[in-house]
């Protein structure tokens, strides 16, 4: 692999999504379009859960606190990622080669592209489990059927994704202030910031927890934020259209489940969170259709979004194309989604928020370094990456075991970055060999 290569473009009916090389200057998109992309991405019912989730276990002010925080943190690293990637229009598995090396970036950026392959089956799953639980619905049909259609959707390409985000957002906030609204005819809405949180029986005991979850939630997708925020005109816009996933659309989302569960409002927030789905199913018909429409559309912006990674990574590291890797992974996916495997979700957040941080701190590290360096030449292999990279993961293992109510993904985070930091700079202060004196005989 290599982040110069020269690949056909790919003609297609639908344009060619630039797999193997960066995104030409012509084909660019405006800010409103990437930022639809990602705007609409974190608007999800699956935020809404996690934060009634966090506002259970810690009580409504300290688990906002700990989104606030865990925001932040995100802002910083996707849109510091995303900066470099409107700048080259290069996207994720082309950016990583320059740092792990041609062949190196096989292991980070095939980790990712399988990793998002996982949240698309998680989130396929979670779409025929919802519909079961609220509407009695076949769970596997639905499940099935939900596959299918993000299967299909992900095949548009980039396109597809500006406008299931642009559906996404706006049917979340309307939906979800209707069911605020039902919350607060009953009078729940009175005593939402005094809530102290439930304590016993709730997942989430520390802020830290709760800021790795806010993390761990888009550590792989923001990691690689380049697949999206390449298609900006420039590293300003880029950052832009970060700004509005982390923090506003990942704050509002992640905010109403905070506000479900503090009213009381939520059916199940020790199992679910805020999930304010049975809030809407319960009202009637209109409302119960809508909804179904909703949760195909939510949840297909996630699953759109990561299968879109996958696609990219996969086709960049096997020289393949986006869209036929769109269909082998989302069946792949589907069939994961079908065996269930999204009832393992805690487990889930947890690796992620032990081993993908890391990845994304060495490679912001490496971009700082490169801009103050000469150029180098794109290697094979290099090391260091990889050993910042375990650094940061064992960190980070250590605080989920020894200090449970720490951030094991911020310590991720911290501890790649330094260990990164510290190792090129040993490499760049080690003396150099001495080149041999030629004698005047053999001048």
């Amino acid at each position: 692999m290599s982040s110069t290569s020269t690949a056909p473009v790919e003609r297609h009916a639908l344009g060619s999504e630039f797999e193997h090389e960066p995104v030409p200057v012509e084909h660019r998109r405006s800010l409103r379009s990437v930022s639809a992309v990602w705007f609409g991405f974190p608007m999800i019912l699956t935020n809404a859960i996690f934060g009634g989730t966090i506002v259970y276990g810690l009580g409504f002010w300290r688990g906002i606190a700990a989104i606030v925080v865990g925001n932040l943190v995100l802002l910083s690293y996707v849109g510091a990622l995303s900066y470099v990637a409107g700048r080259t229009g290069e996207n994720f598995a082309l950016t990583a080669a320059r740092t792990f090396g041609r062949h190196g970036a096989a292991v980070a950026a095939g980790f990712l592209s399988t990793v998002v392959i996982g949240w698309f089956a998680f989130q396929t799953g979670l779409t025929g489990a919802t519909l079961h639980t609220a509407l009695g619905w076949n769970e596997t049909a639905t499940t099935l059927v939900a596959g299918v259609l993000y299967i299909a959707a992900t095949f548009v390409g980039i396109r597809a994704l500006t406008v299931i985000g642009l559906a996404a957002a706006p049917l979340f906030v309307v939906l979800a202030a209707v069911a605020l609204v039902f919350a607060a005819r009953a009078g729940g809405l009175s005593g939402v910031t005094s809530y102290a949180g439930a304590g016993a029986g709730a997942t989430v005991l520390s802020v830290g927890a709760a800021i790795t979850i806010v993390i761990a939630g888009f550590a792989d997708s923001g990691t690689m934020t380049a697949d999206f925020t390449r298609w900006s005109r420039t590293g300003r816009e880029a950052v832009l259209a970060a700004f509005t996933a982390f923090p506003v659309a990942n704050f509002v989302s992640l905010l109403v489940g905070a506000v479900v569960v503090a009213a009381g409002a939520a059916a199940s927030p020790a199992d679910s969170g805020g999930d304010f789905l049975p809030i809407l199913t319960s009202h009637g018909p209109v409302l119960s259709t809508i909804a179904v429409v909703f949760v195909f559309v939510n949840l297909g912006s996630v699953c759109t979004h990561c299968l879109y990674n996958g696609a990219v990574g996969w086709s960049q590291l096997t020289g393949s194309r986006m869209r036929l890797l769109t269909i082998l992974l989302g069946v792949l996916g589907l069939v994961a989604a079908l065996a269930g495997v999204w009832e393992h979700f805690a487990t889930w957040l947890n690796l992620l928020g032990i081993f993908v941080p890391p990845i994304g701190a060495v490679l912001i590290v490496d971009q700082i370094r490169r801009r103050r360096a000469a150029p180098r030449a794109l290697d094979r292999w290099r090391v260091a990456p990889f050993l910042g990279w375990a650094a940061g993961s064992v960190a980070a293992a250590a605080v989920h075991v020894w200090a449970p109510q720490l951030s094991e993904a911020v310590a991720g985070l911290v501890v790649g970055a330094l260990a990164y930091a510290a190792l090129e700079m040993t490499t760049a202060r080690a003396p150099r060999p001495v080149p041999a004196v030629t004698s005047s005989a053999t001048r």
